[in-house]
């Protein structure tokens, strides 16, 4: 086990740690999407930012998760990857009660 991975699962026994990690779980999902997808493509971020129009440093700032892309931006992050953007609102889990 990685250095970090032991330090991830010491620091999420704490519940106030946990509920932060779970709570931001869809920004860090969407970033791997994002970094999965240039990879499919075989592409560095200065290609990609040139298939989009943009500079390498935009895209830098997406995949860190710096910013938070509107879906015009994921759109074209998608159709430069030559990935399909899907976007699904799913029930949260239901807690019990106590």
């Amino acid at each position: 086990m990685t250095k970090l991975a032991e330090f991830k699962k010491q620091w999420l026994k704490d519940p106030a740690i946990k509920v932060e990690y779970e709570r931001l779980d869809p920004e860090f999902q969407l970033i791997r999407h994002l970094i999965e997808a240039r990879a499919r493509a075989g592409l560095t971020q200065a290609q990609l930012a040139e298939r989009m129009g943009t500079r390498q440093a935009a895209i830098a700032r997406l995949e860190s998760g710096r910013v938070q892309p509107s879906l015009k931006t994921l759109r074209r992050y998608a159709q430069a990857t030559g990935s399909r953007l899907t976007v699904s609102l799913e029930p949260e889990e239901t807690r019990p009660r106590s």
